[in-house]
């Protein structure tokens, strides 16, 4: 029988081969010929994230194992990405990059090397494998690094042109009610967020330490704000108001020609929705996905606001006696049947969807089916320590420009629905799959 640790082990290990073969297989939705492309203008080509997987695991465990690096050059490489903060575009071409075979070989000698060394064994015996912390700490980070790159890596190959995809099935069509706009009442009490490093639960440095916010009573909308909605929002001019939008936000729309949201296109005199594999009429029932300078400035147009990261904890893991869940529906693990979330699909779904997703307090669909934005810039709670191993991971994003995401998408994985995961972007970045609920005092 397998001591706990060993369980632990054994699991970590599985995650990690699973997490591998989900972003081989995404991969490979591109046509070759479009692997040297770039999608998002601020982001770095396909070709780098291809090397940069292998390279970030290699970088974190391999000098932990003892291990000498396989090709440094390409450690180097592949070590870092790009956040879309501004100060220039990405000027580099496609002859700047090594060509296919060798990031494959990179990858595959790299994985080899690594899991030679990487046993049960060793991770059950390595209670202090870099900085003071076990190597279960270090896989995790390893294996949720991959799961968000297989998120943003579909960001990216949303924008691709439909013809340089390889064609995937559809969703499975939903049953779902229609959707009538109200809110929930919300009453006041105190949110617990963040984690305890007394306990035994992974999270990143930034979900640390613990703490508790008075939130006063509020209201918060039962639906994430739908496509049908928004475009009462642009149908009455709402991106021509000067009022509803702040200074930057309105010349970095005015700058960049925004008018719309970007999975939007409209043909004639209608409106369509570009999916990840085709283009169809305009699903009024689906949240809508927008920046967040967007979806402020439609809730200034409601009369409303969005909610603060404590607000939206509270509608979503709160309960009227005080108490919190583990998941707005409670204990049961996240399943299909829960949420739009951990890969099952690659579109939105209705917001009415999951009925059985509700919070205590009846608010549908906070978990999954889109990010929802927050009004909370994205800072470091109270303990704040930056992880050693990885210390700009958040800390180089405390700069009072990015924002507090809550929730998840479709292409989040189901171990960072967690109520403590924070996810964060800028005001202006339009390519995520992040809606938002409006909230009234």
């Amino acid at each position: 029988m397998l001591t706990t640790e060993s369980a632990v082990a054994h699991d970590l290990l599985s995650r990690l081969s699973t997490t591998r073969f989900r972003s081989d297989s995404l991969f490979r939705i591109v046509r070759e010929s479009s692997l040297y492309e770039r999608p998002i203008p601020e982001r770095h080509r396909i070709i780098f994230y291809i090397g940069h997987l292998e390279a970030f695991d290699w970088n974190l465990l391999g000098s932990s194992l003892g291990l000498s690096s396989l090709h440094p050059e390409f450690d180097r490489l592949f070590a870092f990405g790009i956040d879309p903060v501004g100060g220039g575009l990405p000027s580099d071409q496609p002859s700047d990059w090594p060509s296919l075979n060798p990031v494959h070989d990179y990858v595959c000698q790299t994985r080899a090397a690594l899991d030679d060394k990487l046993t049960p064994d060793v991770i059950d015996s390595s209670q202090n494998a870099r900085d003071g912390f076990p190597f279960s700490t270090l896989l995790n980070v390893a294996i949720e690094h991959r799961l968000m790159h297989l998120e943003t890596l579909a960001y990216m190959f949303h924008q691709l042109p439909l013809d340089r995809k390889l064609l995937q099935p559809e969703d499975e069509p939903f049953s779902a009610s229609p959707v009538t706009p109200r809110m929930c009442e919300i009453p006041s009490c105190v949110a617990t967020l963040g984690l305890s490093r007394d306990g035994e639960d992974f999270g990143w440095d930034n979900e640390f330490e613990i703490h508790t916010v008075h939130v006063p009573a509020f209201e918060i909308d039962q639906y994430k704000v739908t496509n049908h909605q928004y475009l009462d929002f642009i149908n009455s001019g709402g991106y021509d108001r000067r009022d509803l939008w702040t200074e930057d936000a309105w010349n970095w729309k005015n700058a960049s020609g925004i008018s719309h949201p970007l999975f939007w296109k409209k043909t004639s005199d209608e409106w369509f929705y570009r999916t990840m594999f085709r283009e169809i009429p305009l699903p009024l029932d689906w949240p809508v996905y927008v920046s967040h300078a967007e979806a402020s400035a439609y809730a200034r147009w409601a009369g409303k606001s969005l909610p603060t990261e404590e607000q939206w904890h509270r509608a979503a893991y709160g309960t009227p006696e005080g108490s919190d869940r583990r998941y707005p529906w409670g204990e049961t693990i996240p399943d299909s049947n829960l949420g739009n979330f951990d890969f099952h699909r690659w579109d939105p779904a209705p917001v009415t969807a999951f009925p059985q997703s509700a919070s205590a307090f009846g608010v549908h669909g906070m978990v999954g089916n889109g990010w929802e934005w927050t009004a909370s810039i994205f800072a470091p709670f109270p303990g704040f320590e930056a992880f050693p191993f990885y210390r700009g991971y958040s800390a180089n994003f405390f700069d009072g420009k990015h924002f507090v995401m809550k929730g998840g998408s479709a292409r989040t994985a189901a171990c960072m629905l967690r109520p403590t995961f924070r996810n964060w972007f800028q005001a202006h970045y339009q390519y995520v799959y992040a809606g938002f609920r409006c909230v009234s005092q």
